[in-house]
């Protein structure tokens, strides 16, 4: 009888404390985002859920898979389950009119989260980084390596990749990078065997791994036969492992063939573990704790009735209105200097970078 008592008491205060939580709760905030199939947005997604529920809230976090009527269909969902704010990364940053005109009409915020959202007037904030710096960081690096590791060739051939063209993201770091590598084209010291440049041609829908590769693939057959390839702009580390599996291909750096300067961005696993064994040459870190915090950080004042912390009021204009925004700083990262940045910053272990 002891026992069944002390259960029903258990029982009791474990439903008291759940009844207590959801009185305490601040109010539901819906995550959407838009894909578990880079690593970096899973990390996002955690992270948000861990420090808005820390701060406490319930939380809604769902993946859209990179399917725009999914990411529609969810966001709409949150509306009718009552979310105070929607933190949203979009997949296609000019679908969403609709369902953001439904949230504001509920009195809705929304604050568009790493990914601008376009042509609505609903978005309250954005919380991001530095994506034009991300871009000059990455050309930087790629001059950088192509003077270590080409110092006597002249002119160094280059190829371009952008990101998605869906992605208002993928702009800013193209014309960032443009901005260090443009005088470099005009001046000669810099070639582009194949003529690709432009986010028009050298873009890759929904960043897709496989199809950076076939593209690869396909300028190393039609440019490359008597020529060597010096560097590639590569704006994301998963790109960056189907370019460097083409050039693998095509034995890059194996005998006398040197691997080209390939860049990325998002620090994953597979880039950190490419970076340190000399494959990829380097990579851009954005910490996705410090943008979770930024962001409810903006939760808890739109919500409070205040004005969250903004750092840029110019930047980024979505088509309707320039949204104002919180920029943090991108770092790069490299062979020298990965293990200080990752490892020190307590966002990997050395046992997940080995």
């Amino acid at each position: 009888m002891k026992i069944r008592a002390f259960a029903a008491a258990v029982a009791m205060m474990a439903s008291f404390a759940a009844v207590q939580a959801d009185a305490q709760s601040k109010g539901l905030v819906g995550i959407a985002m838009p894909t578990k199939s880079s690593a970096r947005w899973i990390d996002d997604g955690n992270n948000m859920v861990k420090q808005l529920q820390a701060a406490g809230y319930d939380t809604d976090l769902q993946y859209a898979e990179d399917d725009i009527p999914n990411q529609l269909a969810q966001i709409e969902n949150m509306i009718t389950k009552g979310v105070k704010v929607l933190v949203i990364a979009s997949i296609d940053g000019t679908t969403l009119t609709n369902a953001l005109e439904n949230a504001a009409a509920s009195d809705i915020k929304v604050i568009a989260y790493d990914r601008l959202i376009r042509e609505s007037d609903a978005v309250s904030y954005y919380a991001t980084f530095d994506n034009f710096k991300v871009g000059v960081q990455q050309a930087t690096s790629l001059v950088s390596g192509l003077k270590e590791r080409f110092p006597d060739v002249k002119p160094w051939n280059v190829e371009l990749f952008g990101g998605s063209p869906d992605d208002n993201n993928a702009f800013f770091f193209y014309n960032g990078a443009m901005s260090v590598l443009q005088p470099m084209i005009d001046s000669g010291e810099v070639a582009i065997p194949s003529g690709q440049m432009g986010m028009d041609k050298v873009g890759t829908l929904r960043w897709d791994p496989a199809t950076a590769q076939s593209r690869m693939d396909n300028l190393l057959s039609a440019q490359y036969g008597n020529r060597t390839l010096h560097g590639v702009l590569s704006p994301y580390d998963g790109l960056s492992i189907g370019i460097l599996s083409s050039l693998k291909g095509v034995g890059y750096g194996s005998g006398g063939m040197k691997m080209p300067i390939v860049t990325g961005q998002d620090a994953e696993v597979p880039s950190v573990k490419s970076i340190k064994a000399g494959e990829q040459y380097s990579t851009i870190f954005k910490d996705t704790r410090a943008l979770a915090a930024v962001t409810v950080k903006m939760v808890n004042a739109v919500l409070e009735g205040s004005e969250p912390e903004i750092n840029d009021t110019t930047t980024y204009d979505n088509g309707v209105k320039v949204v104002p925004s919180y920029l943090l700083e991108p770092v790069p990262v490299d062979k020298s200097n990965y293990e200080q940045v990752l490892v020190g910053s307590g966002y990997y272990s050395d046992a997940q970078l080995n």
